[in-house]
C-alpha cells in the first residue's frame, strides 16, 4: 500500500516513488455542496481511464489521497488482465455518504469528471450506488454503472460475484484437479453486494458456506434465505475456521496482512475485495505458507466487464461470456507464476505490464 501522510509525501508517491507513475491526479472541491474528492488516473495507454467512484469517511485527507492512488494502479492492472480497451482511474470521495450525500453533491462530481473530457470514465463502487450513477450521468456523460432505464447496464455485482467464482473454480482445479467447489467449506467475510450473490454461486455448486459481515442485518438477510449456512463472529473468528478450504475477502481491502496470513486455515484465498495484499511481500508470506491466491484484481474484474460493455450498448450476455473468462485467466497466471517460480500476484503483474508496455509501442 502507498504511504501518504502529507503533500510531500503525495509528490514523492507521484513523481519518485516505484508505486507512482500516475498521469494525473485532480484534487476537487465544491463548497456550496461540501465535495471534496480526489480523481485519480493512473494510465491511459490501453484507452481512456475506468474505474469506480469510492465514497468514504476517510481519517484523513491524505488518506483518501493514497487510496485513489492505490485504486487507480490497480484498475490499470484490472483493464489490462481483463481484457479491456481501459486504462486505470479511480476517485473517492471524502465523507460520510450516509450524511452528506446529496443530489447536487454528486451533480457537482459530476461536472469535475466531465471536466476531463473523457479521460477518466466513472462507475459504483464502496459507497456509491446505481441511483447515484444516474444523478452523476446528469452533468457527465462520461458515466456507467447507471440503470437500465437510464441506458445502463444495473448493478455490476452481479457479475463481479459471477468473476469471482470463476476465479474459485480455477483455483480449485489448480490445487485440487477439479473446478468444481462441491464439499469445499468456503469462508466469505463480507456478503454486502458482491458477497450476497457469490454466496448463492458457492450454494448451488454444492460447497458449505461460511460468513461474516459487520452488519448483522446483511447475515440475517442470508441466513433467512439459506439457514444452512454458518456464522463466524467476526473475520478474525473465519479465518481461524477449522477446515476452511478457501477464504473469500469480500469487504474492504487489506484483508491479507502480517496478522492475518500466519493464522489462516484456508488453502486458497480468493475474493472480491480490492488491494487485498496489505503490502509487498505478502504474496511471498502466502506462497511460504503454500497458500494459493488468485489476484484480486483479476478475479473481482466481472464488474468493471460490465460497466465497460455498457460504453458500446450494453448486453448482459455479452458480458458474461467476457466474465466466464476469468477462469481461463486465472489458470494462464497460475501456469506463469509455477513456470517463472514467482508467487501469482507478481504473475499477474508481469502478464498486465506487458500488455500495457506493448500498447506504448503503438
Amino acid at each position: 500500500m502507498t504511504d501518504v501522510t502529507g503533500a510531500d509525501d503525495v509528490l514523492h508517491t507521484l513523481f519518485r516513488s516505484d508505486q507512482g507513475g500516475h498521469e494525473q491526479v485532480v484534487l476537487c472541491q465544491d463548497r456550496a455542496t461540501g465535495l471534496k474528492a480526489v480523481i485519480a488516473i493512473h494510465s491511459t495507454a490501453l484507452g481512456p481511464a475506468l474505474g469506480g467512484t469510492r465514497f468514504y469517511p476517510y481519517a484523513t485527507e491524505a488518506e483518501a489521497v493514497a487510496d485513489a492512488l492505490n485504486l487507480s494502479r490497480g484498475m490499470s492492472y484490472k483493464n489490462a488482465m481483463a481484457g479491456l480497451d481501459h486504462g486505470g482511474g479511480k476517485a473517492v470521495i471524502i465523507g460520510d455518504p450516509e450524511t452528506i450525500k446529496t443530489e447536487d453533491l454528486l451533480l457537482a462530481y459530476g461536472r469535475f469528471v466531465a471536466s476531463l473530457g473523457g479521460r477518466y470514465v466513472t462507475a459504483c463502487d464502496v459507497g456509491t450506488y446505481v441511483a447515484d450513477m444516474d444523478v452523476v450521468a446528469r452533468s457527465c456523460q462520461w458515466t456507467t454503472g447507471r440503470s437500465p432505464e437510464n441506458g445502463g447496464a444495473g448493478d455490476s455485482s452481479v457479475l463481479t460475484a459471477f468473476g469471482v467464482f470463476q476465479g474459485m473454480r480455477a483455483s480449485a482445479q489448480h490445487l485440487w484437479g477439479d473446478p468444481t467447489l462441491r464439499g469445499r467449506k468456503v469462508g466469505v467475510a463480507g456478503v454486502g453486494k458482491v458477497g450476497r450473490h457469490l454466496v448463492e454461486h458457492l450454494l448451488s455448486d454444492g460447497a458449505e458456506v461460511v460468513i461474516t459481515d459487520v452488519r448483522e442485518e446483511s447475515v440475517r438477510a442470508i441466513t433467512a434465505q439459506h439457514p444452512e449456512v454458518a456464522v463466524a463472529a467476526d473475520t478474525e473468528a473465519l479465518i481461524r475456521t477449522e477446515g476452511l478450504d478457501i477464504y473469500a475477502p469480500c469487504a474492504l481491502g487489506g484483508a491479507l496482512n502480517d496478522e492475518s496470513v500466519p493464522v489462516l486455515t484456508a488453502k486458497v484465498v480468493c475474493g472480491a475485495a480490492n488491494n487485498q495484499l496489505a503490502h509487498p511481500g505478502v504474496e511471498k508470506d502466502l506462497a511460504d505458507r503454500a497458500i494459493l491466491y488468485a489476484p484480486d484484481y483479476v478475479v473481482n474484474a466481472g464488474g468493471v466487464i460490465q460497466v465497460a460493455d455498457e460504453l458500446h450498448g450494453f448486453d448482459f450476455d455479452r458480458c458474461k461470456a467476457k466474465a466466464a473468462k476469468i477462469f481461463d485467466t486465472t489458470l494462464a497466471i497460475f501456469a506463469r507464476a509455477k513456470e517463472d517460480g514467482i508467487p501469482p500476484a507478481a504473475a499477474a503483474d508481469r502478464i498486465a505490464e506487458q500488455r500495457m508496455a506493448e500498447a506504448r509501442q503503438h
